[in-house]
């Protein structure tokens, strides 16, 4: 991770990011195949959302760059959220943003 952290502060349009959802790519750190603990960068371009889905496990968000908004308000940069097992919510960011995000189980979309 130390290589990735250096790329990201000294040479972003290195890393390797895919596409995630409607305007979000990720560059995953480590993903488990089954849903289980997984690790990324999700890089929101201005404007786009993420469908209310839920939590099966912890979520943590450590926001990098720029805000990203949901239930609990709004998220910046410097700033960490943990979002409980259970919850459920969507998010938006409204000027783009550079998160990493840990989850103890993958989300699930809510339909």
């Amino acid at each position: 991770m130390t290589l990735i952290l250096a790329d990201l502060l000294t040479n972003p349009a290195a890393l390797k990011f895919e596409p995630f959802r409607e305007g979000v790519e990720a560059m995953w750190l480590h993903r488990d195949p089954d849903g289980g603990p997984a690790t990324a960068l999700l890089r929101y371009r201005p404007g786009a959302r993420i469908a209310r889905h839920r939590h099966p496990g912890w979520e943590r968000v450590i926001m990098i760059s720029g805000s990203q908004t949901d239930a609990q308000g709004v998220l910046r940069a410097g700033g960490v959220a943990l979002n409980a097992p259970g919850t459920e919510h969507e998010v938006v960011s409204e000027e783009g943003c550079l998160a990493l995000l840990v989850w103890e189980r993958q989300p699930i979309t809510v339909e």
